[in-house]
């Protein structure tokens, strides 16, 4: 009860029909904490990683079809972060991040995305499952943040013109994270042709001068609901449509039965150079931070 009281863990979806616009709002918290409480993150790291699972779900809550999946990957060369990975798929979110401890420890106060990642590249996948197709694009990471960074590849690799807007409060009693996705619809999507999208399009610079007006302290204020937040927004407007999207959870998918389903795809000879001398493949989840033991 206290999570939708707070607008905790929920995708709120929103269209602006006169502006050719839609949008999602999410503000997480349980399921942040329990997605970051699987590891022993520094601050810098736990905010980091809150960034990118905001806008994960916001991304992701654009997916329409069941089983479909988003995936994000920060990959990284000489950086003191490695690997940051996060997907969504029917609400259920999950991401981890591997680090160098040592090199991080000697950064002091400069945590820049630059310092963190070096020379690294944003991949962001999505899985169509009824389809069965799969589309990913490729950005450096550059700017100066992850959320940047992914108006970035809007920009590239969807060519959608489109506004974020993330905000992270970390405190002793808990992590809090929010975000705002705004779209301009391109003349045509509708069931067309796409006909044009235009970041210089009068429609999309109203709506993005109004939704870039958002603070961080709304996104992440525990008594302002998200749907509050869009009529702040968008109160002057003729007509602005709002619809309930997933409900959020932690979603790591690590079973037994799924890692003996992997395994049994290796050859034999591969699986048993993987057994301790008790005949069991010891199994490492990273995003939930549990071994499962696998007696082949």
């Amino acid at each position: 009860m206290e999570s939708k009281q707070a607008g905790f863990d929920r995708i709120l979806g929103f269209s602006i029909p006169e502006h050719d616009a839609r949008g999602r709002i999410v503000r997480l918290g349980p399921v942040l904490d329990e997605i970051l409480g699987a590891h022993d993150y520094p601050p810098a790291l736990k905010n980091l990683l809150s960034e990118a699972l905001v806008l994960c779900a916001l991304m992701g809550g654009l997916l329409k079809r069941e089983s479909s999946q988003l995936t994000m990957q920060a990959q990284t060369k000489g950086g003191v972060v490695e690997l940051l990975v996060c997907d969504f798929r029917d609400g259920e979110l999950r991401g981890y991040l591997k680090h160098d401890q040592e090199r991080f420890d000697q950064l002091g106060a400069d945590t820049s995305l630059e310092t963190l990642f070096g020379e690294g590249y944003l991949a962001i996948t999505f899985d169509i499952a009824e389809l069965g197709e799969r589309y990913q694009g490729i950005v450096p990471l550059e700017g100066d943040s992850l959320t940047s960074a992914v108006e970035h590849y809007f920009e590239r690799s969807e060519q959608v013109p489109t506004l974020f807007r993330t905000a992270v409060r970390g405190g002793p009693s808990g992590y809090v994270a929010g975000g705002m996705l705004v779209q301009h619809m391109a003349d045509g999507e509708e069931g067309g042709e796409r006909l044009q999208a235009r970041a210089d399009h009068p429609e999309w610079e109203h709506v993005s001068i109004m939704a870039g007006s958002i603070r961080d302290d709304e996104l992440v204020d525990q008594n302002l609901q998200p749907e509050e937040i869009v009529w702040r927004l968008f109160h002057e407007e003729s007509q602005v449509r709002v619809v309930q999207g997933a409900q959020l959870s932690r979603g790591c998918r690590c079973s037994t039965v799924h890692f003996e389903q992997v395994l049994a795809r290796f050859p034999k000879e591969d699986r048993r150079d993987m057994q301790d001398e008790n005949g069991i493949i010891l199994v490492d989840c990273a995003f939930c931070s549990r071994e499962f033991p696998i007696q082949d």
